[in-house]
């Protein structure tokens, strides 16, 4: 019997603005539709545990629960003036100020509807007409200051939730926010905002994740990317003075109220206000695409008037269908890991969080030798990436290449001295290159930065069984399984080292504790029951052979020490029957062999001397 080896850590029309505001609703229901085009806010960097995502429509719930809410909050703000001319309900304000906590409580872009609620009052119930703002002054401060008392109320809640402070980020989130240099900062956040618009434009080049190098930062005056965030700002202008300076009043108010759909919900992400921690991230743009499909439907309208409709709309039914068929084929590539991944390549090389997903999928299907290839890449694109150094350390070492195991690890610490995970796996390859001392400390540097860490006690009693230093392993084993109950492993270490130090009683008493919280482990029952067939109590140790084989008939060893038990029970019968079951499972079995051929002497002495 040996012990288990260690192993490894491894998101109502209304008459103001009549037909345009009911081609907004439709078009937001059909952005809603095929909203799984745009990627969910996950971030696949845990060198534990992955997602995997089988249906692409779960993926960005959170966003389309923000979505939701936030209509419908816009919506009851609007029912509120439905009580007649130059009157209000105050109880709907309070309904759409908690359908807006609700949005929030979804993602935090929900907040922003207070604002388009003000634009909607301001621009399409006052009409913007200065004399007859006059008469409703009252009216509308009050409104106002309703919608900025609920709006400070739910931030300072969510301030107090995040426990009163920001999130942090690190440079690799957000590369621009952490230049030093305030011109280059704004000239890239512009073309950060400039991307965002391509993207509402042309929705083709979609990745899961856009940090890590995936949109390299601009530098000089000379780097032409700086022609983009002009002719954005050309385009804002343009939309802008059509908003404000157009004599048809109806073009103002629509061209103005489309704007603010599309500029307000987008300014939590815009780094204005707050460092955010992303490079682009396309569920920010789901609220601020129903401006764009406003201010879409009226361009439409607009050149139905004035150019051939027949043209028009054959144009608008191709660009509705090419971004169907793109919907539906990104909707494809949400399907598994595999196809996610890859189609993030060719948007984003130079993304080292794509390689680093990319040989993480690899790695979890078994192909190892893949695998290693995008963590190399990873580590090669972002040296500081400790995750990937992680995993790459870990399948370096299953390779037996533990000297450059122990070198990758080693940065990963040094790099992020809280990293649990990494400190423990070096423990393992120091273990493995008989450094035990390093090891021992690389160990209990894991459980200082993650206290409640069941897995790295049960490693560390595996290095204090190979020095033979057996109260500290079993003290190590406990530790694992008052922090994780159901710890096989390290309850049957304990069974198994109690046993091999001749400590029959108490491993007894340790395996029917381990079986009373996990009643169909095999491998408990097994270990169980060699100890007591040593204590001589063979029909109960009979008991637990057979149920462990119950559970799992194909072990080899079970049935070699079950035919044991029973030779030395004196059912030579049965031993004999489970001695060739045994070898049939595994022929290569010497102690078996050697048994078996004992038996076959015993039992022909029994019939030479009844002959």
């Amino acid at each position: 019997m040996v012990l288990s080896e260690p192993y490894w850590d491894h998101h109502i029309p209304l008459p103001k603005l009549g037909p345009l505001y009911s081609r907004l609703v439709t078009a937001f229901v059909a952005l809603i539709c095929f909203i799984n085009s745009y990627d969910g806010d996950f971030v696949f960097d845990d060198s534990e545990a992955i997602i995997n995502n089988k249906v692409a429509g779960i993926v960005g719930r959170a966003d389309l629960l923000c979505a939701l809410f936030f209509q419908l909050s816009f919506l009851v703000y609007c029912k509120a003036f439905q009580g007649g001319d130059k009157k209000f309900s105050v109880l709907w304000i309070f309904g759409s100020i908690l359908l807006c906590a609700v949005a929030m409580l979804c993602k935090e872009q929900g907040i922003t509807v207070l604002g388009v609620n003000a634009a909607y009052d301001i621009l399409m119930v006052c009409n913007l007409n200065i004399y007859e703002l006059a008469h409703q002054l009252s009216g509308l401060l009050m409104r106002l200051a309703l919608l900025f008392l609920g709006g400070s109320f739910l931030l300072y809640a969510r301030w107090r939730i995040m426990g009163t402070g920001p999130p942090s980020f690190t440079e690799v989130d957000n590369p621009a926010s952490f230049a030093e240099n305030v011109i280059l900062r704004i000239v890239n956040y512009n073309y950060y905002y400039s991307l965002n618009a391509w993207l509402l434009l042309c929705p083709w080049w979609l990745c899961f994740d856009w940090s890590m190098g995936c949109v390299p930062l601009i530098k000089s005056a000379t780097d032409w990317r700086i022609f983009w965030p002009l002719l954005l700002w050309c385009c804002l202008m343009g939309l802008v003075y059509q908003a404000l300076c157009s004599q048809d009043s109806n073009k103002r108010r629509t061209l103005t109220f489309g704007l603010v759909l599309l500029v307000i919900p987008f300014l939590p992400a815009s780094n204005l206000f707050f460092r955010v921690g992303f490079v682009i991230a396309e569920r920010v743009l789901y609220l601020s695409s129903a401006g764009y499909c406003l201010i879409l439907a009226y361009a439409v309208g607009y050149c139905s008037c004035h150019w051939k409709k027949h043209k028009v709309c054959a144009t608008t039914l191709t660009l509705l269908c090419v971004n169907v068929a793109r919907s539906a084929q990104r909707s494809q590539q949400w399907r598994s890991e595999q196809s996610l991944f890859a189609s993030a390549l060719s948007v984003c090389p130079l993304n080292a969080k794509v390689h680093y997903n990319v040989g993480k999928n690899l790695a979890d299907r078994g192909n190892q030798s893949a695998a290693v290839k995008y963590y190399r890449e990873a580590v090669r694109l972002h040296p500081k990436y400790v995750h990937a150094m992680n995993n790459l350390g870990n399948i370096l070492k299953e390779r037996n290449e533990l000297k450059e195991a122990e070198e990758l690890l080693s940065a990963a610490v040094h790099i992020q001295p809280d990293f649990a995970a990494a400190w423990m796996n070096l423990g393992i390859v120091q273990n493995s290159l008989k450094k035990f001392d390093e090891a021992e400390q690389s160990y209990w540097n894991a459980i200082r930065f993650r206290k409640k860490y069941p897995d790295c006690y049960y490693n560390l009693g595996r290095l204090y069984a190979d020095l033979n230093r057996s109260i500290d392993a079993l003290n190590a084993w406990r530790n694992a399984t008052m922090l994780k109950p159901d710890h096989s492993l390290a309850w049957n270490n304990m069974v198994i080292l109690l046993d091999n130090t001749g400590n029959l009683a108490q491993a007894e008493l340790i395996g029917k504790e381990a079986l009373k919280i996990l009643p169909k482990d095999h491998t408990i029952m097994f270990s169980l029951a060699n100890v007591l067939g040593k204590q001589e109590k063979y029909k109960e140790s009979e008991g637990f052979f057979l149920n462990a084989l119950k559970i799992n008939p194909n072990i080899a060893s079970c049935h070699g020490n079950l035919a044991v038990l029973y030779h030395r029970w004196g059912k030579l019968d049965l031993a004999k029957r489970h001695y060739e079951l045994s070898l049939r499972l595994d022929p290569s079995a010497p102690g078996t062999k050697e048994n078996y051929n004992m038996l076959k002497r015993k039992l022909e002495q029994r019939q030479r001397t009844v002959g």
